[in-house]
């Protein structure tokens, strides 16, 4: 795999892609230098490339519970498959997670009623959203692949640096 040394040394550079293609999945685009933009792309895609695999594998389980007043009742729940659960971890190892932030003038009682009690947005964001998403994409293409555009946009001042625009498809 011929990669981009980014003037950085290997630990810097993982953790800037890393960092670039978290904020890529959780914004939607960023804006960047252009070999920062695909280098950030690739690994973004690979990232969506592995939640698309996964993100199916559900097991449900009916549990009766019996409540104080002594009435059984039944409940259905569903935790992840094996696959899921280590697409997930895999994740959760290449990318750098992101937090809900708290709007201007919001209560707390709202933003943890719209926070909920998830821990990990965004690997949530992935399999809840994108998955799905580029999954039907491709099969309606009947293609893999194809999940980022990198447009160039301007020169950078100072540096006279190209700079590329990276954006989810």
């Amino acid at each position: 795999m011929n990669t981009q040394k980014l003037s950085r040394p290997t630990d810097q550079r993982l953790a800037l892609v890393s960092s670039l293609a978290s904020d890529l999945l959780w914004y939607g685009k960023i804006e960047t230098t252009l070999d920062r933009a695909k280098q950030a792309a690739r690994y973004a895609e690979k990232c969506i490339t592995l939640a698309i695999k996964s993100y199916t594998d559900v097991v449900t389980e009916e549990k009766t519970t019996t409540d104080s007043k002594g009435k059984e009742k039944k409940v259905t729940i569903s935790k992840d498959g094996a696959k899921k659960l280590a697409a997930r971890r895999k994740l959760m190892a290449l990318l750098q997670d992101r937090q809900f932030a708290r709007q201007k003038g919001e209560k707390k009682q709202a933003f943890k009623a719209r926070k909920g009690d998830i821990e990990h947005p965004l690997i949530e964001k992935i399999f809840e959203d994108y998955a799905p998403k580029y999954a039907e994409r491709a099969t309606e293409k009947g293609t893999a692949g194809g999940y980022t555009r990198v447009v160039k946009t301007s020169l950078r001042r100072g540096d006279n640096a190209q700079l590329a625009l990276v954006e989810l498809v």
